[in-house]
C-alpha cells in the first residue's frame, strides 16, 4: 500500500461516525419528530429554552461519567459532587457578587481532593468504585451539610446573568455545555494521551506491560469526571435562581443512562464523549416529551431505567448472532 493510500486509510477513519453517535442521532430526530406531532408544546420555543440549560449541565456531568466508565469503573459520587458544588457557590458568596470567583476556586479545589480520593481508594486500595465512590458521595454530603446545614442561599446575580444571557438565541450555559464536549471529545479522540487513556481502559495489563502508568490514567479519570461535574454544578447553580441542597441526586442514574445510549462499553477501553453528550439532549427531550403527557414522575423514572435498558441491550447482545440463529431455524422449517 502506498503512503498516499495510507493517509486516506487514516483520514476516512478520522472522519468515521461512531454506531453510538448515529444511534443517539437517529433517536433524537424520530424523538422530535414525535414531539412534534404527540405533545407540541414539548417543542415550542419556550420549552425548549427552558429545556436545553439542564440538558447541558446533564451532558457535562455525562463527559464526567464516560471517562470513569471508559476505565471500567462507575461513579456514584455524582449526586454529592454536584450538590456540593451547588451549595458552595451559592452559599459562599451569600449572593455577593465580589464573592463568587473564590468560591467557584474553592469548588474546583474541592472537585480535585475528591477526585484524587476516588481515584486513589479505586487504583491503591483495589476497591470497587461502586463501593468507593458511593463512600465518597456520603462524605460529600456530610460537608455539604456541615457547610450549609441543607439549605442553600439563592444564587449571585453575577453567576446567574453568566449563565442565563444569550448570544445568538442561546444561552450561555448550552454554549459551555458544548465547549466541554468539544474539548473532551479532542483529547480522547485526536490525542496522544487520549488514545493511551483508552488503551488502559480496555486492557490495563497489556497497556502497564507496555510501560503505561495505568494508575495515572485511571485516578486522571476521576480528578477530571470531579472537575467536569463541579463545572455542572457551577452552571446549575446559575441556572436555577434558588437550588435545593441535594440538586446533584437527579443526575446519578441519567449519567449512566447516557453513557450507555452513547456506545460507550460499562467494561471501559473506547469512549464516545460527544454520543453521551447527544445522548443528554435525547433523555432531556425524552423527559420533556412525557411530561407533556401529563404523566406522573414515578412513569418518567421508568421511562428512563428503560432507555437504560434498551441501550445497554442494543449494545451488549450480539444482534447479528440471533439474527443467523433465526434465519438458520426459518430454513429448516422450510426444509421440513
Amino acid at each position: 500500500m502506498s503512503s498516499s493510500e495510507v493517509r486516506d486509510v487514516k483520514r476516512s477513519a478520522r472522519l468515521q461516525v461512531s454506531r453510538g453517535m448515529k444511534t443517539v442521532l437517529a433517536g433524537v430526530v424520530i424523538l422530535y419528530i414525535a414531539s412534534a406531532i404527540l405533545a407540541p408544546t414539548s417543542v415550542s420555543k419556550v420549552a425548549q429554552m427552558g429545556m436545553l440549560p439542564f440538558a447541558a449541565c446533564l451532558a457535562i456531568v455525562g463527559l464526567g461519567q464516560t471517562l470513569v466508565i471508559q476505565q471500567g469503573g462507575i461513579d456514584l459520587s455524582v449526586a454529592g459532587a454536584v450538590s456540593l458544588t451547588v451549595v458552595i457557590v451559592t452559599w459562599g458568596p451569600d449572593r455577593h457578587d465580589n464573592r463568587l470567583i473564590p468560591a467557584v476556586i474553592a469548588a474546583f479545589a474541592a472537585a480535585i481532593i475528591t477526585g484524587f480520593i476516588n481515584g486513589a481508594l479505586v487504583t491503591k486500595t483495589k476497591l470497587n468504585s461502586i463501593v468507593a465512590t458511593l463512600g465518597v458521595n456520603s462524605l460529600l454530603y456530610g460537608v455539604m451539610m456541615a457547610l450549609s446545614g441543607g439549605s442553600p442561599r439563592r444564587t449571585t446575580e453575577r453567576l446567574s446573568h453568566f449563565t442565563n444571557n444569550k448570544t445568538f438565541g442561546l444561552q450561555h450555559s448550552v454554549y459551555i455545555g458544548i465547549i466541554a464536549a468539544i474539548i473532551v471529545t479532542i483529547l480522547i479522540k485526536r490525542t496522544v494521551i487520549g488514545r493511551r487513556f483508552e488503551a488502559v481502559g480496555a486492557n490495563p495489563r497489556a497497556a502497564l506491560a507496555t510501560g503505561l502508568k495505568v494508575g495515572r490514567y485511571q485516578i486522571g479519570a476521576y480528578v477530571s469526571a470531579q472537575i467536569l461535574y463541579c463545572l455542572a454544578g457551577i452552571v446549575l447553580g446559575g441556572v436555577i435562581s434558588q437550588p435545593t441542597a441535594y440538586q446533584g441526586d437527579d443526575y446519578v442514574l441519567p449519567s449512566v443512562a447516557i453513557v450507555v445510549l452513547g456506545g460507550t462499553s460499562l467494561l471501559g477501553g473506547r469512549g464516545f464523549p460527544a454520543a453521551s453528550a447527544l445522548a443528554a439532549l435525547f433523555l432531556k427531550q425524552l423527559d420533556m416529551f412525557v411530561l407533556s403527557l401529563g404523566v406522573p414522575y414515578g412513569v418518567r423514572t421508568i421511562v428512563i431505567s428503560i432507555s437504560l435498558m434498551l441501550g445497554i441491550a442494543l449494545y451488549a447482545v450480539n444482534w447479528r448472532s440471533i439474527r443467523s440463529k433465526f434465519s438458520v431455524k426459518g430454513r429448516e422449517l422450510q426444509a421440513a
